[in-house]
């Protein structure tokens, strides 16, 4: 049950004639009265002899009754209710309890005797609008502070009473939904995403890493937008518009939206916060080493630089102060939204779709502490600049690898906002780790079934030293290991390890010792992603080139069955 108060109005006629006419898209069908001040009321909509003017007038009744003077210039309030997509179709009586309730919770009509006088009318199935005049009865306003709120705490309650589904109450942290005119216009050009939300997710990867307002403003230019930037007279820039080339009002021309009413976080002065980096204000013992980094050599380096830095993050977010912790969630975003833009073509969908999804649980009312996401900010611009990914050999295989520290994190991320009750951000970072799932299934399909090959064409000597080692690292998960499809992988990049010069048993024990994986459903999968970022090892190993003996009736390796962070993830939040 999602309730809007819209904005305030001059011309309560003008209202009625919207609420009962056609629609802007011929999408209104069947107006007509759901409750009102008055069982008497005129309904247009049903009564032939009732007219707009009947009912604007006895609305308006209260507000003609003051002195000129003393009568606002904006009488008409206006409140829309409309229930999930999922929901049962309501009842004209439920939707008028409904409404009767809304005006209640809103102050409106309080039941005092005195109220204001209010209509609902219906014109949808799945939602009503409120029409009310804002002077009571008395000639008195009526108490609306925090209406939007009321309004939002009683859906709450219609929900539980109606069995509807329970959304999550906002914070005032989230980004404005796009209208009902928006949504009709994107549906009526056969676009998925209306313009505005178009236009978010454009400017979120034009910043995502940028080090300078300079370099944000050139991404914008790059990507096509059309870009208004206001001036002050004494040169500094104070803000900016964008706009699609062609998405047009009714006069031809193009239809600016300012950063802030794309996102809070992307208004002017918050971008410009990503850039101070204030390390000044982080005192010196407190400063996490910064080592000199090598030039980034292509998608491949930049994605495993990636990896390497979203699981420090994970680290903080488990155990940094709460400004710190909103950081690093923020400046994961940043991640997602470059790996997005540079992701192949059969993941890109599902990482836009991630993406999209953190947006929401980017942002909440714990600040975040600029300065300690500088290495996930410099992640996603080594994403960026390394350009875009072939789905195929390293550059897939690392992308499998990122992704799966996605997930963690975006699981990580959700667990933190459920503690600080961000119901709203824990659903959303839930809601971009299942799409960061079924990207990693994707492309992670192909080098996880080449390691699986490589496993099982080892030598059987070599197959039991390894065994050896996995019982000696992890006694008590050992043939669980063993047992699993993946083992195989494991096996042969434990293999792949000690052959690079590395201590497998060492690196193993360190692996396991990270985070749980007793309930993980392939812990070999786990570990194989653990082990090949940690030693450094080709994510992609070269597939083999003999074919199997005439008569090797071995099963073939099976695709991972979810990601490696995910089968763990769930039970990291009873063990913190």
């Amino acid at each position: 049950m999602i309730p809007r108060v819209h904005n305030m109005g001059t011309r309560t006629i003008g209202l009625i004639h919207y609420l009962y006419g056609p629609g802007t898209h011929e999408e209104h069908t069947d107006p007509h009265l759901v409750a009102a001040w008055d069982a008497l009321a005129p309904d247009p909509g049903r009564d032939p002899h009732a007219t707009y003017a009947d009912l604007q007038q006895l609305l308006d009744q209260p507000v003609q009754a003051l002195p000129a003077s003393r009568r606002p210039a904006e009488h008409v309030w206006h409140l829309s209710v409309r229930a999930a997509p999922e929901d049962p179709i309501l009842s004209d009586e439920q939707w008028g309890e409904i409404a009767r309730r809304m005006v209640a919770a809103t102050g409106i009509d309080p039941g005092d005797g005195a109220s204001c006088r209010w209509a609902a009318v219906r014109h949808a199935e799945d939602h009503i609008h409120i029409i009310a005049t804002t002077v009571r009865e008395d000639g008195r306003k009526p108490r609306r502070h925090n209406e939007a709120k009321r309004a939002q705490a009683e859906a709450r309650h219609i929900e539980a009473d109606y069995s509807l589904r329970r959304l999550n109450t906002g914070d005032g942290t989230a980004a404005r939904r796009p209208t009902s005119a928006e949504r009709h216009k994107a549906d009526r050009h056969n676009q998925e995403r209306t313009p505005r939300e178009t236009l978010r997710e454009t400017v979120r990867q034009a910043v995502a890493g940028a080090h300078s307002e300079a370099e944000f403003f050139a991404r914008l230019a790059a990507s096509g937008l059309l870009i208004r930037q206001r001036v002050a007279p004494s040169g500094d820039l104070l803000g900016y518009t964008v706009a699609l080339p062609d998405d047009r009002n009714k006069h031809g021309e193009p239809v600016y939206y300012s950063g802030s009413k794309l996102a809070p976080d992307l208004s002017l002065p918050r971008i410009r916060e990503r850039f101070a980096l204030p390390a000044e204000a982080i005192p010196e013992d407190s400063q996490p080493e910064q080592p000199a980094l090598p030039p980034v050599t292509g998608p491949a380096f930049a994605r495993r630089r990636a990896t390497a830095a979203t699981w420090q993050a994970l680290l903080i977010i488990d155990h940094g102060d709460d400004g710190t912790a909103a950081a690093q969630i923020a400046a994961a975003a940043e991640v997602l939204d470059a790996l997005a833009k540079t992701s192949a073509a059969h993941t890109r969908r599902e990482l836009r779709d991630a993406a999209f999804a953190f947006e929401r649980a980017s942002r909440s009312h714990v600040t975040a502490m600029r300065g300690h996401d500088r290495a996930l900010r410099q992640a996603a611009r080594d994403l960026v600049h390394s350009g875009p990914a072939l789905g195929r050999g390293e550059d897939g295989a690392t992308t499998a690898m990122l992704i799966d520290m996605a997930f963690f994190l975006a699981i990580t991320a959700a667990n933190w906002h459920a503690g600080k009750h961000h119901a709203q951000q824990a659903a959303a970072a839930r809601q971009a780790a299942e799409h960061l799932r079924a990207a990693y299934l994707t492309a992670a399909a192909q080098p996880m079934a080449v390691l699986q090959q490589r496993g099982q064409r080892l030598a059987q000597h070599i197959q039991r030293r390894q065994a050896d080692l996995v019982r000696q690292a992890m006694p008590e998960l050992a043939e669980r290991v063993l047992a699993e499809p993946g083992w195989p992988a494991l096996a042969a990049t434990l293999t792949d390890a000690q052959q690079a010069g590395h201590d497998p048993a060492a690196l193993l024990a360190e692996a396991t010792q990270r985070r749980e994986l007793d309930t993980a459903t392939s812990i070999s999968d786990v570990l194989v992603w653990r082990l090949r970022r940690s030693a450094h090892l080709p994510a992609a190993p070269e597939a083999p080139h003999e074919r199997p003996a005439r008569g090797d009736r071995r099963t073939p390796p099976a695709a991972p069955a979810a990601p490696p962070a995910a089968q763990a993830a769930s039970n990291s939040t009873r063990r913190r």
